[in-house]
């Protein structure tokens, strides 16, 4: 994403390092705002941003399939995830919404979180992670600052015993 923010000494984001990224991403799952944001991208000649990877849509609601890799699922977010998506796929990515973000977060689904903070406030909009019912644990592993002024920070998800266990090590040493 362009800004009109620069930092002098932050990182270029190449081209060549989104590909890459996106390249280990096996498929991508979203709740259906996200979807729809990115059909209404699509429809302005922006461009379809997940490529020919799988995409699971979750939702209750009926949506236009916008291609032959889009799936829609209504269920279980656990037993999909743990006995349909994790066999097939090593890398799977949740895009989007606080919605699905939060969801993931409460059942333990997600290994990794990144953030991206652009420098621009918004006064509204949905929570990064919509009704959590107890604090998490990260272990920061990456950040990273753009010349946009973009940060990205990259996050292990704790698995409580694990991070206190990590953060004793760490201390020792």
């Amino acid at each position: 994403m362009e800004t009109s923010d620069h930092y002098e000494t932050g990182e270029t984001l190449s081209q060549e390092s989104v590909a890459e990224f996106l390249q280990a991403i096996d498929c991508y799952v979203m709740g259906s705002r996200t979807y729809e944001t990115a059909i209404g991208f699509e429809s302005k000649g922006l461009g379809w941003a997940y490529g020919e990877k799988p995409v699971f849509v979750l939702t209750h609601r009926e949506l236009i399939r916008s291609r032959n890799t889009v799936e829609f699922y209504a269920g279980d977010l656990r037993l999909f995830v743990e006995e349909q998506l994790k066999p097939k796929f090593r890398n799977i990515w949740f895009v989007g919404g606080g919605t699905v973000a939060g969801e993931c977060l409460r059942l333990g689904l997600a290994d990794e979180i990144r953030y991206s903070v652009l420098p621009v406030l918004i006064g509204n909009g949905i929570a990064f992670f919509e009704g959590l019912n107890r604090d998490v644990a990260l272990h920061l592993v990456e950040v990273k600052g753009y010349q946009s002024g973009i940060v990205a920070l990259r996050y292990e998800v704790g698995r409580d015993a694990n991070l206190s266990l990590k953060r004793e090590n760490a201390t020792a040493s």
